[in-house]
């Protein structure tokens, strides 16, 4: 006869082991967004290839995180909270790696920036704030997720509008420089592709935050208002 005790042991065991894989993937996608950012500012073209070459890692710890997780389901046919924390999971880890991808975008916009010689336009001071509010949404995300703490969850879904606005306000920006001096157009549009590879790593946040409402509170929130979600959940 099995012993119950020892298996439900070795299942939190693995679990535990899975919360920890997310938490790591996530610590590399915040470092490669930071770099991204970095190489763009600094124009650090070797910083730009590392960030570009190290997409494989956040790619090769989605497909390992995935095949943990069915491999969990397959042996442990995990019910309530436990099915929902691995479906939070499989869902966590394809936003990760797509903010991954948008972090190697930055870093191959600013490889193209860096290898033409165009007008400078003076807006990275904006791209950096714009940066520094998606990567604390990240951060919150993965200590909600760390921490089962849904109030702090629904504070990121909240800060997506303030990444939002930064976006608009880019773009308000360079359509402007591009009307008054079409020489500009290029790096213009380069600048507002990067503005867009942020505004949707906070979009790709505010995902997993909603994930992590529904790994707690067992309630699918993707539909539900920010009004809502607070009045419900924040603390």
């Amino acid at each position: 006869m099995p012993n119950n005790d020892h298996t439900s042991k070795q299942f939190d065991s693995e679990l535990e082991s899975i919360r920890a894989s997310v938490l790591q993937m996530g610590g590399l996608v915040e470092s490669q967004i930071k770099n991204a950012i970095q190489a763009l500012i600094n124009n650090d073209v070797a910083l730009m290839n590392r960030v570009i070459e190290e997409d494989h890692r956040v790619n090769a710890m989605d497909v390992k995180i995935d095949e943990a997780c069915s491999q969990t389901i397959a042996r442990r046919q995990p019910t309530a909270s436990d099915l929902r924390l691995i479906m939070t999971v499989v869902k966590t880890v394809t936003d990760l790696e797509r903010i991954g991808d948008e972090a190697e975008k930055i870093a191959r916009m600013a490889k193209m920036l860096s290898q033409r010689n165009l007008l400078a336009i003076p807006r990275y001071h904006e791209i950096m704030r714009a940066s520094e509010i998606a990567v604390d949404m990240l951060r919150k995300t993965l200590d909600a997720f760390a921490r089962l703490d849904v109030g702090m969850a629904a504070q990121v879904v909240r800060q997506d509008d303030q990444v939002d606005e930064e976006f608009r306000s880019i773009m308000r920006y360079l359509i402007t420089f591009m009307m008054e001096d079409p020489r500009t157009i290029s790096t213009a549009l380069e600048i507002l592709f990067i503005a867009k590879a942020i505004e949707r790593i906070g979009d790709h946040a505010q995902n997993m935050a909603e994930y992590v409402i529904y790994m707690v509170k067992g309630r699918d929130v993707r539909h539900v208002t920010v009004e809502e979600i607070e009045r419900e959940f924040k603390s």
